[in-house]
């Protein structure tokens, strides 16, 4: 399998664009602004205290302020509200947790109200971004995520990814982990690191390491709200997560990010520095690769598939509908309705899987596939569609079939859905809905023939039109049977041509001098 990073910047934003054998699964939008990112750690203050939904709205720095339910305090809040005023106060003056003692646990059914104040600092970090009209989302469970590892402070448990299925390496890389994790800190092996070297995991965890100590000491002068650890940006945490020996092109178009991905890729890959390229073309990125034409393809109502079948994808406030159509796909020879539906469902299923990423949709998402009589059809379909949806890395969860042929999915969502707009304004009304009358249009064709032949001296012009405008001012008209064309050349002793151009709009046109040179009018 080929993977491919191509990546459009511009001063205003960073699209990221992954594909898959040259088919696009992935598309990441990431603003120049864009300052409250999944995974960024806030000192941020308590504005309210909402008993009735046993949460809280803190003042992170946004326009709006940020919610947090109190079952995202996590079980050691109290440490980590120790943790803040210590260090605030300057009775902590090393970010080193082997000599911290933890106090004990909230209740898993507390309230809020019990552990949190009015314009009380505390640490939480972003779970989800802003999304429509609402502030982040916020979790005061707080993790850095590597490479590798990821470092959850307070804590002194190992955890391993459960995708790790080998036992013999499942031991060895929780006794490796465990001898040289920190004190006061738990690790999360994640499955990437399977079978690396010791160097490789000990320098990951240096870096998350460093990353806390670097937070320590901006919480040291802090003032809320301030950002303390950052994450990685959209680009280099697509990097960390997804890069694996599959990976085998990035192209990016803007020299400073190059250096920056060769960089990030010279620390954590130094193997795979090579295969980013900067892009210098004279064409878009985007077209170059043939990303352009399949977003207009892929992010539409409708979603056309190799076999003529097609998905129709709604979008309302509560969920995500998909409706699978046949479309034009028959019957092929040999085979009966119910192998058609089955293969038409599968064909779909691993469209849908890649839609949900490519838009990361999250929510509620029903699919309603074509029927089939047959249960043991209906559990094929769901199986397939598991299969597909495994390379998600969102969290989600797929209900068995209705008896009505619905496929239940809720997916995590944690951005704001991908929405990219595939229709273009009509050139001919620019998004009235009406047009110029046609006569009025042949008058200012006129009056543009007439200025250039009086005004300009122009003595040969070639007039280039939609068909039917052109078929209407060539064709001879009246009891002399003479057409407008000839009309304008005697009016205005100009020798004039009239070309029509199939790939205009209809109201459009462009005048040309002897010399085959546009006039811009």
């Amino acid at each position: 399998m080929s993977v491919e990073l191509v990546i459009n910047s511009s001063p205003s934003e960073v699209i990221i664009a992954l594909l898959k054998d040259g088919e696009l699964v992935e598309l990441h939008r990431e603003k120049s602004n864009n300052n409250f990112s999944v995974g960024d750690i806030y000192l941020g203050r308590v504005k309210k205290i909402m008993t009735g939904l046993n949460a809280a709205f803190v003042d992170v720095g946004y326009e709006k302020d940020a919610f947090l339910h109190y079952l995202d305090l996590g079980p050691q809040f109290k440490s980590l509200q120790k943790y803040v005023k210590l260090v605030q106060s300057g009775k902590m003056t090393t970010a080193d947790l082997s000599n911290f003692k933890l106090e004990p646990e909230i209740d898993k059914n507390g309230k809020i109200g019990d552990v949190l104040k009015s314009n009380q600092n505390i640490l939480v970090q972003i779970a989800k971004e802003p999304i429509s009209t609402k502030g982040p989302r916020l979790s005061a469970e707080l993790s850095i995520a590597g490479r590798y590892l990821v470092l959850i402070p307070f804590s002194d448990k190992v955890s391993i990814s459960q995708k790790i299925k080998s036992e013999e390496e499942r031991n060895r890389l929780k006794n490796l982990i465990s001898s040289i994790k920190p004190k006061g800190f738990g690790i999360i092996i994640r499955t990437v690191a399977e079978n690396k070297k010791v160097a490789d995991l000990h320098n990951d965890m240096n870096y998350l390491t460093q990353k806390w100590n670097e937070g320590f000491k901006r919480l040291q002068k802090a003032k809320p709200p301030a950002k303390i650890i950052g994450e990685l940006d959209r680009t280099s945490a697509m990097l960390r997560d997804l890069l694996n020996a599959d990976f085998n092109q990035i192209h990016v178009n803007d020299e400073a990010l190059f250096g920056e991905i060769k960089g990030y890729l010279h620390t954590i890959a130094p193997d795979k520095e090579k295969i980013v390229k900067l892009y210098t073309g004279s064409k878009p990125i985007f077209d170059h690769f043939g990303i352009e034409k399949q977003i207009k393809a892929l992010f539409g109502k409708n979603v056309s598939m190799r076999s003529g079948a097609y998905l129709i994808i709604e979008h309302t406030e509560a969920m995500h509908v998909i409706d699978v159509n046949s479309g034009q796909r028959g019957v092929k020879k040999g085979d009966n309705q119910e192998q058609n539906a089955l293969a038409v469902n599968i064909e779909a299923a691993k469209e849908v899987a890649r839609q949900l990423r490519l838009r990361d949709m999250g929510g509620i998402i029903v699919v309603d596939f074509i029927d089939m009589r047959e249960e043991e059809n209906r559990m094929t379909l769901y199986h397939k569609l598991k299969e597909f949806m495994k390379e998600d890395r969102a969290k989600h969860s797929i209900l068995p079939p209705s008896k009505f042929g619905l496929i239940e999915i809720t997916r995590q969502r944690v951005r704001p859905e991908m929405d990219v707009e595939v229709t273009e304004k009509c050139p001919c009304c620019n998004g009235k809905g009406e047009v110029q009358s046609t006569i009025l249009f042949v008058d200012e064709i006129e009056n543009s023939i007439r200025y250039l032949a009086e005004q300009t001296n122009q003595k040969k012009l070639k007039v280039r039109t939609h068909p039917y405008i052109a078929a209407f001012i060539n064709r001879p008209e009246g009891l002399l049977k003479t057409s407008l064309r000839k009309k304008w050349e005697k009016d205005y002793k100009c020798h004039i041509t009239v070309e029509p151009i199939t790939s205009y709009a209809l109201l459009e046109y462009h005048i040309f001098d002897k010399n085959d040179d546009e006039i811009i009018l």
